[in-house]
């Protein structure tokens, strides 16, 4: 899988073709015919990179992001999430609704992604971490790109608990990004913090500076009319923080600093990581209510549909690279059952 910190797509690489428009329309419509009987398929995505990149070939770059999009458009009813939660909350989803939505405010999403949608005429959701606005970096970026630049065949990591990698071929690098990943991930965020400072003192590269959205670009989205949504400061697991008043304080913190920067409400919130009782919990989900916004999205699968928790939305991307596989996934996921907390 790659790095992301939720969520893999291994986009379609080709648009799909118009005779499978119908039978693909027909299929969806069964599993969501609007109404009260609606489903709400919520997309997650992260990067969009200019071109594909050799290290993570899974990653979505620009030329199969638009193939993606057209093809969705075609397929889908793809409307703003906050005109899907009003829908879901009257039981007046239209049939086929979808929505699309982005994590961390990788600045791709600016620079990439916004003309790619503005193209399809799709709108979109930007969940946006804003302590690493102007020239920030999330950790784990910061040890994909160490080890991406790393020199030699062989990372020795011992001093700092993280073993000797290999990283002679691409495999190898992959693998050792993952398993640094998965071994960082989960430690607290002060712990994680320091560990990702050791690597940077031991590995002799400086990564940019320039992966996260600036203010501007979070403005240049949302007087594009796309929705800015709030994703804490620092991306921290909540279930991991060390107390409910630090959790409280990242999410009410972000959505204001966010709503300084547009300078209009901020009323969509997506859990860091997203997993429901691994990532955030029930007090997580409530706070998230209290501190005022409207809804709130996980990475559990599924679509949602009357009756759904507002706060507990599901998100989904499909993994397959055919066109008619990828369909078929995405109506397979509006029929699963939705984990909650």
């Amino acid at each position: 899988m790659p790095p992301r910190e939720s969520g893999y797509v291994e986009m379609p690489g080709k648009p799909m073709p118009s005779w499978t428009l119908l039978p693909s329309r027909a299929l969806l419509n069964l599993c969501s015919p609007g109404g009260s009987r609606g489903r709400l398929t919520i997309l997650i995505y992260h990067r969009v990179l200019p071109q594909p990149d050799a290290l993570f070939p899974g990653e979505s770059h620009a030329e199969n992001f638009d193939h993606q999009m057209g093809q969705l458009a075609n397929c889908f009813k793809i409307i703003p999430l906050l005109d899907a939660v009003r829908g879901l909350r009257q039981g007046k989803l239209p049939p086929r609704a979808a929505c699309i939505t982005f994590d961390d405010g990788y600045a791709d999403n600016a620079e990439i992604a916004l003309p790619i949608l503005q193209k399809h005429g799709i709108p979109a959701t930007f969940f946006v971490s804003t302590g690493f606005l102007d020239g920030g970096r999330m950790w784990n970026d910061t040890v994909i790109e160490l080890i991406r630049r790393a020199p030699g065949d062989a990372l020795d990591l011992t001093q700092i608990g993280l073993g000797q990698l290999e990283i002679g071929m691409l495999p190898q690098r992959r693998r050792a990004i993952n398993n640094v990943l998965d071994a960082l991930k989960y430690l607290p965020l002060e712990s994680r913090r320091l560990r990702v400072e050791e690597m940077c003192a031991l590995i002799p590269v400086i990564p940019s500076r320039n992966l996260m959205m600036t203010s501007d670009q979070v403005r240049l989205l949302h007087n594009a009319g796309m929705e800015i949504g709030g994703h804490t400061v620092n991306h921290p697991i909540l279930a991991r923080m060390e107390n409910n008043a630090a959790a409280y304080a990242e999410i009410a913190n972000g959505k204001d600093i966010l709503e300084s920067i547009i300078h209009a409400p901020v009323r969509l919130f997506a859990y860091p990581n997203g997993k429901p009782g691994r990532d955030y919990m029930v007090d997580h989900a409530k706070m998230v209510r209290e501190i005022g916004f409207d809804a709130a999205v996980s990475t559990a699968h599924g679509a949602a549909r009357a009756g759904s928790d507002l706060y507990q939305l599901p998100r989904f991307t499909p993994w397959d690279r055919g066109a008619a596989r990828f369909m078929l996934r995405m109506a397979q996921n509006m029929l699963k059952p939705i984990d909650t907390v």
